[in-house]
């Protein structure tokens, strides 16, 4: 089968598509026939070796075969798997702890990182939710708690993971902020931001405003900004962004969170939770939480797409076209 490969940390140019040996599902492993992927910072992260990375490998990679989020068919499986059979529609985000491995024309996995696919979305579109919807998802509704009349704010709004988490906000009833370019404007009005904010021109935790929830994935400011940005009791989530700000947050943000009203902390996710994806799949459907898809690139050009995407300027989601076939 053919794969993106890389065995050392480095730049896109370090990958390679190559002929691999396909894999073989074990006793609780599901063969799925990949349809569709797609690119998420987390990718680029692993890529670079950034320090998540280097736990599983300190000095090269542990998986070969990058790729978190999945969507295909099932073509075998092994003796114990229960819950899918051969010619199911699958989801699922094979991040940590369930190998990676979606940038491949197969990929083995348990069967604990799969759910059934909604039988009303492409592959395409179903391959954009896993990590980056259920991440937003979780921590809008269960860290941030929010309900009609919150104050949120999404930093880093138009990208793949941005327009997922001012849909969600808007659908629990938020008044949504969203901070990014000014190109990226129009789509985040579209999707429902109430307020946008070009990140260029201006710096949200010096506008004298607050909120009663953000979440940030770019984030790079000293957590005292962050603070300063916050109303009575607000929350500040880091989603993603530079080492010394997760440094920061682990840190002084734990003595924050102690000895004051505001909350600082990092995001936390319960991984391929089927009710959550169910969820989705309803927002879907009904038209509330929609996949912005910016470009799709075949197999071959995943070191392309990520290449785009540490350029900055995707607007939405990144998708790897895998099979023939993106339709149900």
């Amino acid at each position: 089968m053919k794969a993106i490969v890389y065995t050392k940390y480095g730049s896109p140019d370090v990958l390679h598509f190559e002929e691999v040996e396909k894999p073989a599902p074990k006793e609780d492993e599901v063969l799925v026939k990949v349809h569709a992927a797609s690119i998420n910072a987390g990718d680029l992260e692993t890529l670079r070796g950034d320090w998540p990375s280097r736990f599983g490998g300190p000095f090269r990679p542990q998986h070969k075969i990058p790729g978190t989020d999945v969507a295909g068919r099932v073509e075998a499986i092994g003796v114990n798997v229960k819950g899918f059979q051969p010619g199911d529609e699958v989801w699922g985000d094979l991040s940590f702890p369930y190998g990676f491995g979606s940038f491949a024309e197969y990929v083995s996995v348990s069967e604990d990182a799969l759910a059934l696919k909604p039988a009303s979305m492409t592959f395409e579109q179903a391959a954009t939710y896993p990590h980056s919807a259920i991440i937003v998802l979780q921590n809008l509704r269960d860290k941030g708690h929010i309900k009609p009349g919150k104050k949120v704010l999404i930093n880093g709004a138009g990208g793949g993971m941005g327009t997922f988490a001012v849909q969600i906000a808007k659908y629990y009833g938020a008044e949504v902020t969203g901070v990014d370019s000014e190109s990226k404007f129009d789509i985040l009005r579209s999707i429902g931001a109430d307020h946008a904010i070009d990140y260029t021109q201006e710096d949200y935790t010096k506008t004298g405003q607050r909120y009663d929830f953000i979440l940030d994935v770019v984030a790079h400011r000293s957590v005292f900004d962050y603070r300063r940005a916050l109303s009575p009791e607000g929350i500040f989530v880091i989603v993603g962004g530079s080492f010394s700000t997760f440094l920061q947050v682990i840190t002084l943000g734990t003595l924050i969170s102690r000895r004051g009203s505001e909350k600082i902390s990092l995001n936390v996710w319960d991984q391929n939770n089927k009710e959550d994806l169910a969820l989705l799949a309803e927002l879907f459907e009904s038209g509330k939480v929609v996949p912005v898809i910016d470009r799709r690139y075949p197999l071959r050009e995943v070191p392309e797409a990520l290449r785009y995407l540490a350029g900055g300027h995707p607007l939405g989601k990144l998708v790897i076209t895998v099979a023939d076939n993106n339709q149900t």
